[in-house]
This record gives C-alpha cells, structure tokens and sequence, in this order.
C-alpha cells in the first residue's frame, strides 16, 4: 500500500516536472519569436510572457531594457544618417554656383597673354577646380540615390538610351583612339525603368572605361536585358577591381576620379531591380549589367 501510494506520489511529480518544463519552453520560444519581431521593427511594446517563473520573468525585463536601448540608438542612428545626407547634398549643391563662376573666370583668365609659368599654374588650378567641382556633382547624385526616394519608371528601349550615352561620349572616345565595338539587337529592349538613372549608370561606366582601360572597348546588348561592357584595363588587378563599386574607391592613375561613379551605377542598377557585377580576367575588366523581364 505504501509503495502504491509512493508510486502515485511519484508520478505527480514527473508530471508537475514536465509541465513546469513544458511551460518554460513555451515562454522562451515566446521570447525567441518577440525578440526577432522586436529587432526587426522599430515598436515600443515590450515583451511579455505567460509563464509565471520568476527568473523567465527576470529574462524579458531585462531584454525590454537592452531594447529600449537599441531602439533608442537606432533612432538617433537614422536622424543622424538623414541629417548628415541633407547636409553633404546642401553642401554639394551650394559649392556648384560658386565653382561654376570660378571656372567661368578662369576660361577667361586663359584667354588673356600669360607667361609660360603663369599659363602652368592657370592649367593646375583648372583642372583642380574641375576636379572639386566633378566630386561635388558625384556627391549631390549620390546623396539623393541614397534618400530612398521612389523612382519614377517607365517603359524605356535600353538600346536607346545607351545609343545616345555613346552619342555624348563619343567625342572624347575619339580623341582617346577607344571607337567602341558595339553589337546591339534589331528589335527594342524594353523594360521598366527610370531614363535619367539608366543614363546615369551608362554614363559612368563608359567614363570609368575611359580612364582605367585602353582599346579596344566593346559593348553590347542582347533581347534579354544584358548590357557588357568590356576592354583591356592593365592599370587594375584583381584585388582594385573586387573594390570598384565601393563608395570614394579610386586607383592611382584616377587623378579626377572621386571614387562614386560607379558606386552609384550600382546604387541605381539595384534601385531598378536589376544586377551588376564587374569581372577581371586576363587583363580585360568586364561590367555586366542584367535587367531582366519582370
């Protein structure tokens, strides 16, 4: 009879024990689920729990704390990121007028009789404020790619719009002795994007092709939304171009370069759902841009 009882007794508690087990496991997945929605957004709720353990109760106190924290140093993160963005494209924006009239006057001063050292010294302040005023403009673009600003798309012919950025290009092309190769379909490539970033992202790729590679520079579409651009770049190694998207990047021989062009072709490829990726194979850089049929 005693063992009988011993036995009940016994089993009460394996199945208080398992319930109390039970029970702190549904309150920690609790916590685990709250926890990752907490971190994803931005919410001033705290986590609460069903269990009635003490030390399960301790555990979401004390995460609601390190929460409140990290949202509270999330929200100063995102003020101060917006606040340094309109500052950098207000300052951008201010240098552009002045920078215009310097270089105004210095198209002037340059057509008055100068002396040899004089005329050297008038060409390396043109060609810094030149420098200055191109950094400017990249930094204006790109402060207002990153604003998050939706684009305005529209059904474009791809091959259009890279005919007219070799148009605007082409003159200094020649000059450089780097008449591209261009292959492009018979019949539109069209797709839903945004002109003015499309020509943008043209734009800058053929500039980068012009100041780190050498002839010849082949480029082509096809009917599926793929854009290459491609010519020998001895200048770069592996190592530059698995950098070349990074935002200020330059190469040595880049002496105008501010580092963004092609950071922001990126930015907007991705902005229009599309892919880019630059590839370096016996001493040729390849830049291939995908959009494809959505």
């Amino acid at each position: 009879m005693f063992l009988w009882i011993l036995c009940i007794i016994l089993s009460l508690i394996v199945l208080f024990l398992l319930y109390k087990i039970y029970t702190i496991h549904k309150a920690l997945r609790d916590i685990c689920a709250l926890f990752d929605r907490h971190l994803i957004m931005d919410t001033n709720t705290l986590i609460t729990v069903s269990s009635g353990d003490r030390h399960i109760k301790k555990l979401a106190g004390k995460l609601n704390e390190e929460l409140k924290v990290l949202h509270g140093q999330r929200r100063k993160y995102l003020q101060g990121d917006q606040a340094l963005k309109e500052a950098v494209t207000n300052i951008s924006h201010d240098l552009r007028t002045p920078l215009t009239a310097v270089s105004g006057y210095l198209e002037l001063l340059a057509k008055e009789e100068l002396s040899e050292d004089a005329a050297r010294y008038l060409s390396c302040i043109r060609n810094r404020t030149k420098a200055l005023k191109s950094l400017s403009e990249e930094l204006f673009r790109y402060t207002i790619s990153l604003r998050g600003e939706k684009m305005t798309l529209e059904s474009l012919d791809i091959r259009t719009v890279l005919e007219e950025s070799l148009l605007d290009l082409y003159g200094e092309m020649v000059q450089k002795e780097m008449e591209p190769e261009v292959q492009l379909p018979e019949v539109p490539v069209i797709r839903q994007l945004n002109r003015t970033a499309l020509s943008r992202i043209f734009t800058n790729i053929l500039q980068n092709a012009l100041k780190y590679g050498t002839r010849p520079l082949s480029i082509s579409l096809d009917e599926t939304g793929e854009i290459l651009f491609r010519n020998p770049a001895p200048s770069l190694d592996q190592v530059q171009v698995g950098k070349l998207f990074n935002r200020y990047f330059t190469v040595e021989n880049g002496k105008n370069s501010t580092g963004l062009g092609l950071s922001i072709a990126k930015t907007l490829v991705q902005e229009m759902k599309g892919e880019i990726h630059a590839e370096y194979k016996e001493n040729r850089l390849s830049i291939r841009i995908l959009f494809p049929k959505r």
